[in-house]
């Protein structure tokens, strides 16, 4: 397979040498890059420098901020030599993965440069251009650190770029006048300069907006054959399972989907930790390598523990059995591996995205919870952001980062430091509806990528997480006399005119999707507030039992509780009742618990209820 299959902005950018002044090389410029002359893998200067004496550039002039102005020297030594022969065609052998103590023998750093040092060797560069004798190309390596904010150039930066803009001028390819398409001429460069950034941002973009003289060429990340050829090419120092043979067609195949988004330095380095490791499988191994975790929470889920999933998190939602039935679907299709399969092989997709709609009180948040402690073995593994905190149109900043060069930019967002800190966990986004519409912007590449750069570039995955969103639409209309299956077309119906017709965003509902919206039933049944209460007010028993080494008694518990299940607000669902049992119940417990704290070691205290009508009053006393 030709090399050009491979890297076509290589293509681009030779082409664009012929007519252009200068050229922005951004994106993933400082991985390995295959040179198709040599079948070596090494920087990315070393591989322009012959595409440029091959495209008819006489002289090739380095810069950087260390080193200085430079004549190139044919070829640098590679990063990686291949074996000799066909590299395209898979060949193993034995490679050295370099020492990494190698190089530092001389302690003696490079001398300091001045602004003075950079603006002389920049006039030079200039005078350079100016000569049309031998064509030239001078290669910028690392643009990102000459420029500091773009809107607060330094005197020294002006000066910078105003020579870069004249030296534009001086070496216009498109000069007609200087004879390149006479006879003889046609094909000769003219002079040209190449900025190497990883992000084109950091070119001022006064250099190169609206400007024919300049082009930008993108470095994307290796594709799937370009990763291929990589792996194949030192694949024998690479450690794995022995029951994990990359010679297996499926095998390879699913190691090259894992690698999607890696780069060839990526790659590189698993390389390296898989010798530094007790040979894993590569799900495990690329685990360690993302996240600092062999093991994923996913893969221990057993096959007993899921079919206990629904009696599990029923032990804490109560009345809302199509709720988890839901739960339970995906979180067997994310154990199975096929959750977003039918998009991408890749699977890169978070787990799971589920959107819960319902009145306030009815378990969304409790179920999101539940769900966390069962999967991940702990509730705080349930990271909720509350999304009326981020109703204005830039908040998003506060998700993802400020952009560089803003306050706080170096502290990252919130959302993308919370899942690099924990990539295993469920998030909750509550209260959806309450963000600024352009933060739901982000979630479009969350859910389809599985990924998200924050505003220091960083890239975060939520490819092991489960996403859920919670909302209140429609719950203010009037279900009195609707069946259970018309509240939640009803339900849907409002998420679906909120974002489509009301925010213009119905890209966002087909990412979620309409099988994916759980709507939440009302609680209207008495039996099941009190189940609630019963589940509830366990935890006030087990803190007085703790804290004070009492124990709490009812003389009838059940009646107790559905007292104050009868005396609930129904629209308030059991947020509500529990307010109702904070103001009936724990208030006059605390008042007895305060007035006998110093009796309370190793004694019983009896609750009695005594209902009278509407009212419901609790006596306390020692058994």
């Amino acid at each position: 397979m030709a090399a050009k299959e491979y890297d076509l902005w290589q293509e681009q950018f030779s082409r664009e040498c012929g007519i252009r002044s200068a050229i922005i090389l951004y994106g993933n410029t400082g991985d390995l890059t295959f040179d198709p002359s040599t079948y070596m893998y090494t920087g990315l200067v070393d591989v322009l420098v012959p595409i440029l004496k091959k495209r008819g550039f006489e002289r090739v002039q380095l810069w950087d901020r260390v080193n200085g102005s430079r004549a190139a020297s044919g070829q640098a030594a590679p990063a990686e030599k291949a074996p000799a022969g066909d590299a395209q065609q898979g060949g193993s052998q034995p490679y050295d993965m370099g020492d990494l103590g190698s190089g530092f023998e001389d302690s003696n750093l490079p001398p300091q440069r001045t602004p003075n040092d950079i603006q002389r060797e920049f006039t030079e560069i200039y005078h350079m251009l100016q000569q049309h004798d031998h064509p030239t190309a001078v290669i910028f390596d690392g643009s990102d650190y000459i420029f500091g904010n773009a809107n607060a150039f330094s005197p020294q930066e002006l000066q910078y770029l105003a020579t870069w803009g004249r030296a534009l001028q001086e070496a216009d390819n498109g000069s007609l006048e200087r004879g390149n398409d006479l006879p003889g001429q046609q094909g000769r460069p003219g002079n040209i300069l190449i900025l190497i950034t990883h992000r084109q941002a950091a070119v001022p973009p006064v250099f190169y907006l609206e400007n024919p003289l300049v082009a930008s060429v993108h470095v994307p990340l290796p594709g799937r054959n370009e990763r291929e050829r990589y792996v194949n090419t030192y694949r024998s120092s690479l450690r794995l399972d022995p029951t994990q043979n990359l010679g297996t067609q499926k095998i390879l195949d699913n190691f090259l989907d894992a690698l999607d988004g890696f780069s060839l330095r990526d790659i590189q380095q698993l390389f390296k930790l898989s010798r530094q490791q007790e040979p894993l499988k590569f799900e495990k191994l690329i685990n360690l390598y993302k996240y600092g975790e062999k093991i994923s929470p996913w893969e221990e889920l057993s096959h007993e523990k899921l079919e206990k999933i629904e009696e599990t998190l029923r032990q804490r939602v109560k009345g809302q059995d199509e709720a988890i039935e839901k739960v339970r679907n995906v979180v067997i299709r994310a154990k199975t591996g096929f959750s977003g399969l039918q998009h991408s092989r890749t699977q890169k997709k978070p787990k799971g995205t589920l959107f819960f709609v319902g009145p306030t009180g009815v378990g969304k948040t409790e179920l999101a919870k539940a769900l966390a402690e069962f999967i991940f073995g702990d509730e705080d593994a349930c990271i909720r952001f509350d999304m009326s905190e981020y109703n204005h149109e830039h908040s998003d900043q506060r998700l993802v980062g400020a952009p560089p060069g803003y306050v706080g930019f170096e502290a990252g967002g919130q959302l993308t430091n919370a899942v690099k800190k924990r990539p295993f966990c469920v998030l909750l986004f509550d209260e959806i509806e309450k963000a600024h519409g352009r933060i739901l912007d982000k979630f479009l590449q969350i859910l389809e990528d599985g990924r998200l750069t924050d505003g220091k570039g960083e890239t975060v995955h939520f490819s092991e997480t489960i996403i859920i969103f919670t909302s209140n639409l429609g719950a203010d209309q009037d279900f009195t006399n609707e069946t259970p299956d018309e509240v939640r077309k009803s339900f849907i119906k409002a998420v679906h005119d909120h974002f489509c017709n009301e925010l213009k965003r119905p890209e966002l509902w087909n990412r979620i999707g309409e099988s994916n919206i759980v709507a939440f039933n009302y609680i209207d049944n008495p039996e099941i507030f009190t189940k609630i209460a019963l589940l509830k007010f366990q935890g006030i028993a087990d803190y007085v039992r703790e804290r004070y080494k009492a124990t709490l008694e009812f003389d009838d518990e059940k009646k107790a509780m559905l007292a104050i299940a009868e005396r609930a607000d129904k629209k308030n669902g059991g947020r509500g009742m529990l307010n109702i049992m904070e103001n009936m119940l724990i208030n006059p417990l605390s008042e007895f618990i305060f007035e006998h704290e110093d009796q309370l070691e190793n004694r019983r205290i009896l609750i009695e209820t005594f209902v009278k009508g509407r009212n419901v009053d609790f006596d306390f006393d020692f058994a």
